[in-house]
């Protein structure tokens, strides 16, 4: 005869104890999962229809920007932007008139959605100084005039504006607090562009400066937003200018859509797997060296 173990007798109590669920109550019981799976199926739909609009206004930023290379003549144009939030509040336009090409690079202050959502704003002052000037620093004046106007709304942003003459290879520009862009000659002598003046959006009535230079045979122009030179790596090191210098100068033989993947290539190898702190954008004009058959 099979003896009882010592807690058989509380076993025995426990299966003759244990309530009987009636059909109500175990339907009291799915009710709330019910609930909660209806819930959940309604968050994913939501979640998806932000996932779609967002990609449609990726869409109308990508469209409002230039497209990611051009040619006037000489001239190859190829630029890149990354968005650190799935929109940008970077731009980057080319304008051709019958004067030259205007090429506009900007980055609102901020990122993400508040960042973006100004970024048609922003375009479309650009686009309307641009149509009644050519002037880099009346352009870059008129635009400032225009953000200071809504400066209790919009934010504050850097502009770089420059006009280009595919006849001549003349380069006019103005710099709005924005990062000196890097003009690499063919001889490898490299020169800051920093010509300008302040921020817009700081002072209505701020004075600018431009620039001018020619664009030779094999010289290479690279425009940039803080987002390059600010990338961290593991250690929280940036990118910084020093090595985008370097990364240009072996990248500029090339022609300019692989120069411009090449230093990007660069930039996110160092960062590697580290989060992206801001906008990332970049601009490379490039004119053929005649001299090599380019």
């Amino acid at each position: 005869m099979r003896q009882a173990t010592p807690n058989s007798g509380l076993l025995r109590r426990m299966i003759i104890e244990r309530p009987v669920y009636s059909g109500r109550a175990r339907q009291a019981e799915k009710a709330p999962r019910r609930e909660l799976e209806v819930r959940l199926a309604g968050l994913q739909q939501e979640y998806a229809e932000l996932r779609t609009e967002v990609f449609e206004a990726a869409q109308v930023h990508r469209r409002l920007c230039a497209p990611r290379q051009v040619r006037f003549g000489d001239f190859e144009i190829a630029s890149e932007i990354f968005a650190v939030r799935h929109l940008p509040g970077d731009f980057f336009t080319v304008t051709e008139k019958s004067d030259g090409v205007m090429i506009a690079l900007g980055d609102i202050c901020g990122k993400g959605l508040a960042a973006s959502m100004w970024m048609p704003h922003m375009v479309g002052l650009v686009g309307a100084r641009v149509t009644v000037s050519s002037r880099p620093e009346a352009v870059v004046a008129g635009v400032n005039r225009d953000v200071c106007l809504l400066k209790s709304f919009m934010p504050l942003a850097s502009l770089f504006l420059a006009r280009l003459d595919p006849g001549t290879g003349v380069v006019q520009y103005c710099s709005a607090g924005h990062p000196p862009a890097l003009l690499l000659r063919a001889s490898g002598e490299l020169e800051l562009l920093s010509e300008g003046g302040l921020l817009l959006g700081v002072v209505a009535g701020a004075a600018y400066t431009s620039g001018s230079f020619q664009l030779g045979p094999g010289d290479t122009l690279l425009i940039y937003s803080d987002g390059i030179t600010e990338s961290l790596n593991h250690a929280g090191e940036e990118f910084g200018h020093r090595r985008l210098e370097d990364h240009l100068r072996r990248a500029a033989r090339g022609a300019a859509d692989a120069a411009l993947f090449s230093v990007l290539g660069a930039v996110q190898d160092f960062a590697a797997a580290s989060p992206t702190v801001d906008d990332m954008s970049l601009a490379i004009i490039r004119r053929d060296d005649k001299r090599q058959g380019g």
